[in-house]
Formats: structure tokens, C-alpha cells, sequence
């Protein structure tokens, strides 16, 4: 099978590619040198010569604070909702697959029951939900062969990401401060690669919410695990988000995505979190 995959560079995008070499498919990975998502022709002209049999759209504005800044909001919207939107127009024209990675951003993140993955009540509270959920609504509109998988709390070899934060600040000082009213799974980019591909091979389209399993857990939780695995001294503070501090943009108190859709489908879940966090540790250290 010939899958495109955009956002190569990033943490996802990196972990499809290696994922589809090593079970026997031809990867075409692009970031914006080869195809500027934001560009109709580019993708248009790239997606056609490449004759692929699948797109897995890893690409994205994923600085959320940065996005609730005036002169980038159009930026923010151009990558997520419109280069999303001329993504899903040409897979439509070409009836070939498209799994679509989205955030439970596109919630209010408010209460404690774990989002439905085929949940449609939509309250995004900042730039980039609202944008994610715009090229969530553009791949469900635009074509028929879709899978839009929500995710949580990345973290991946090819890029920043909480734990790399954690480690560095963990190297410097004593003390840190982490949130713990925000709650959620961590996801693994190297253990979610295995998913897309096993989704890409199937036909079972529609909504999924992934990470990886183990239960829910606070940011101080997983900040406590981090230095307990990396076997940092590090003592770590719980503050609710309100004495933390209020960052730019909104962020979720319930990130809890229902994942039993995974199973009930006949896929092979992620596997625990910590066990997660254990190989995504010795990855980095190698």
C-alpha cells in the first residue's frame, strides 16, 4: 500500500513513516517543502503524482498558546481547517482513505465522564480546537473513507513534548510546579503509529479517540512518574491551574477520552501509559 503521510518532521509524522516501512508499505512522507497543505494546487499536484492509497494527516498548528496570538489566528486557520479542508477535497476526488488525527480540544473539557469518541457536542475553548475541529468537520463533509482519530498528552522521539520539559527543568532544579486538575492519558507517537496503520489496512472507518491505556492521570501524576523512571530527585508540587497561572489559552480539565470503540472494532489497544513512558525513556537516552 502507498500511504502519503504529512507532517513528517514531527513527532507522528516521523513514527507513520517508520511504521509503514517496517510492515512492508511504501511511505511518502512530505512537510511543507514538498507540499504546502495550505496551498490547493500544491496538494492537489502532490497527492496526484504521488497516486497514493491512503493519506494519514499528521500535520498541524500544534503551538496552542502561540495560536490565540492576533496576527497568527490566520495562520493557525489556514494549516488546521484549510489545508485539512484541501487535503480531504482531494481524497474525495480520488476515493482513497484518510485518517485524520484530531484532540480532545474540540470538547469544553469541562465535567469528568470520558469523552464518546461520536460525542458531537463541540465547545472548543481556544484557537486551536476551534481549528481542529473545523478540518474534523471538513474530512466528515468531504469524503467517506475517513477515520478521525482524537488524541491526548503526545509525546514522541522527533520533537517537544511535556516529558522532554520535565527532564530539563527536572536537570536545573529542585522543585517543580505542575498542574493537577487537568486530567488525561498520556499517548505515545512510536505505540500510536501501530494503530494507524493497523486502521489504514482496514475498512472500519469513522471516529476514535486513542491513547495509551493505564487510566487517567493529572499532569503532576505523570510529572511524579517521569522523575521516578528517570530516577531524578526532583520534588514535584501539585497546583491547581489557577495558581499555576493562566497561560494564553484555555486549557481542559477533562481530557478523558472513551476508548472502548478501539476494541469493540477489533483493534489492538495501546499499551500502558508507563510502560510507555519506560521505552519512550530509553529511546531518548540511546
Amino acid at each position: 500500500m502507498r500511504v502519503l503521510v504529512t507532517g513528517v518532521k514531527g513527532q507522528l509524522g516521523y513514527d507513520t513513516v517508520n511504521e509503514l516501512e517496517k510492515r512492508g508499505h511504501t511511505p511518502i512522507g512530505v512537510d511543507i517543502e514538498e507540499m504546502d497543505i495550505t496551498d490547493s494546487k500544491s496538494v492537489e499536484k502532490v497527492i496526484k503524482e504521488a497516486k497514493p492509497d491512503a493519506v494519514i494527516h499528521c500535520a498541524a498548528w500544534t503551538a496552542v498558546d502561540a495560536a490565540e496570538d492576533e496576527e497568527n489566528i490566520p495562520k493557525v486557520s489556514a494549516v488546521n481547517a484549510d489545508g485539512t479542508r484541501n487535503i480531504a477535497k482531494v481524497c474525495k476526488e480520488l476515493d482513497i482513505k484518510i485518517i485524520y488525527i484530531s484532540t480532545d480540544y474540540v470538547f469544553d473539557g469541562q465535567g469528568e465522564e470520558p469523552w464518546d469518541p461520536d460525542c458531537t457536542n463541540y465547545s472548543p475553548l481556544n484557537v486551536y480546537g476551534r481549528t481542529k475541529l473545523q478540518g474534523e468537520l471538513a474530512v466528515r463533509e468531504l469524503t467517506d473513507k475517513y477515520f478521525i482519530v482524537r488524541i491526548a498528552w503526545v509525546f514522541g522521539k522527533n520533537g517537544n513534548n511535556f516529558i522532554k520539559t520535565m527532564l530539563n527543568i527536572g536537570k536545573k532544579y529542585d522543585t517543580v510546579r505542575v498542574v493537577n486538575d487537568q486530567i488525561g492519558t498520556p499517548t505515545y507517537t512510536y505505540d500510536l503509529a501501530r494503530l494507524l496503520v493497523d486502521m489504514v489496512e482496514s475498512e472500519k472507518y469513522g471516529y476514535y479517540n486513542v491513547t495509551n491505556e493505564g487510566g487517567y492521570i493529572s499532569w503532576y501524576d505523570f510529572a511524579c512518574e517521569i522523575f521516578k523512571q528517570a530516577g531524578y530527585d526532583t520534588k514535584v508540587v501539585p497546583v491547581t491551574t489557577e495558581e499555576y497561572g493562566l497561560s494564553k489559552a484555555a486549557r481542559p480539565y477533562n481530557s478523558r477520552l472513551d476508548k472502548s470503540k478501539i476494541i469493540k472494532m477489533g483493534f489492538e489497544p495501546l499499551p500502558d501509559w508507563k510502560d510507555a513512558l519506560k521505552r519512550y525513556l530509553y529511546e531518548i537516552k540511546e
